[in-house]
């Protein structure tokens, strides 16, 4: 017999979001469902930005999901944190994608590792649930294919 594997649970981190506002994760995710867009690159932003604009049609079909976008950069001090912050803030002047966003400055590795991402050359999207566990997972740039199957898992869990 095989043993069961462990799920895939969000470690706990205390971030700030664009809005300043200070967040304990997962527990401060909004919704019931959580699509959280990890990255780890600048030039990744595209491929954010690409699971964006399909989820604001996503949250309004499925009450309860929200979705944030979690750059994660190393740790450093903070005067570095507070210079890259504030370039963020002003290049997204919507306030509700900045409350979304919340930037980890962490130690990577073992942040990785938890959430089984194997390398950091592209972008993961990952469903968590209430309680942190990651539910389903997609990795790279949104396609409509990706976008079924997160509609599907949505539906199918709404009826649970």
């Amino acid at each position: 017999m095989l043993a069961a594997e462990a799920p895939v649970v969000f470690p706990k981190q205390q971030a700030d979001n664009l809005e300043k506002k200070q967040m304990k994760l997962p527990d401060d995710f909004a919704g019931n469902f959580n699509l959280v867009l990890i990255a780890f690159k600048r030039e990744q932003q595209k491929d954010l930005d690409s699971w964006l604009k399909a989820l604001p049609k996503v949250a309004q079909a499925h009450p309860g999901f929200a979705y944030y976008e979690l750059p994660v950069i190393a740790r450093m001090n903070g005067v570095m944190r507070w210079f890259i912050n504030s370039g963020m803030r002003s290049g997204i002047p919507n306030k509700q994608q900045r409350a979304r966003t919340i930037t980890l400055y962490i130690d990577k590795k073992p942040f990785e590792e938890a959430l089984k991402i194997p390398s950091e050359d592209q972008v993961y999207a990952l469903l968590l649930d209430r309680k942190g566990a990651v539910v389903w997972r997609a990795e790279g740039l949104y396609s409509e294919e990706k976008g079924r199957s997160l509609e599907a898992f949505l539906s199918t869990s709404a009826r649970d």
